[in-house]
């Protein structure tokens, strides 16, 4: 099982794939994600995606399952850079094999080293597209993938909600 750690925004502030999802409503952009990353999870790996919520005074920083993966919002007043950061010191004092993805310049010279590989953003989204055109193909034509949302209870939703600086569900 390989561990990756992914710095969220930075990942869909950086590349196209997710980019047009942010302008529409940042929401769908996070669970787009987390619904690919999930894919990724499924096959093996042990995900974490961190997102900056230390804007938000009632972040806690406390790591969420959804989908299989695990959700970190950074707690009020700290950077998802230095979680992800803090993250990988850990996993390297374990010997813990970790693959950092982000291309920001200070964190992939602070996160690498020893048993901590970094990737940038581009690199991992070609592959999610990778990953997403095998599931794709076969077979019977296209199918419907299953989303995070069709996973979420309403109460975690809630509390993701909550985290992310929401008051409430989204008026519809």
């Amino acid at each position: 099982m390989r561990r990756v750690i992914i710095d969220g925004y930075n990942l869909l502030h950086g590349t196209p794939r997710y980019a047009a999802a942010l302008e529409g409503d940042v929401d769908s952009a996070r669970e787009r994600l987390i619904a690919d990353l999930g894919a990724r999870a499924a096959g093996g790996d042990d995900v974490t995606v961190v997102f900056d919520g230390g804007g938000n005074p009632e972040s806690e920083g406390e790591p969420t399952r959804v989908g299989g993966v695990t959700v970190i919002f950074s707690p009020a007043g700290t950077e998802a850079d230095a979680v992800i950061e803090s993250l990988a010191s850990e996993a390297r004092e374990a010997g813990e094999q970790v693959e950092v993805v982000t291309s920001d310049g200070a964190t992939r010279w602070t996160a690498a080293g020893g048993s901590v590989t970094v990737k940038r953003v581009t690199t991992f989204v070609r592959e999610l597209e990778d990953d997403e055109s095998s599931w794709r193909g076969g077979s019977g034509g296209p199918r419907r993938r299953a989303t995070v949302a069709d996973a979420v209870p309403g109460d975690l939703r809630a509390r993701l909600d909550r985290l992310a600086g929401r008051k409430g569900p989204k008026a519809g």
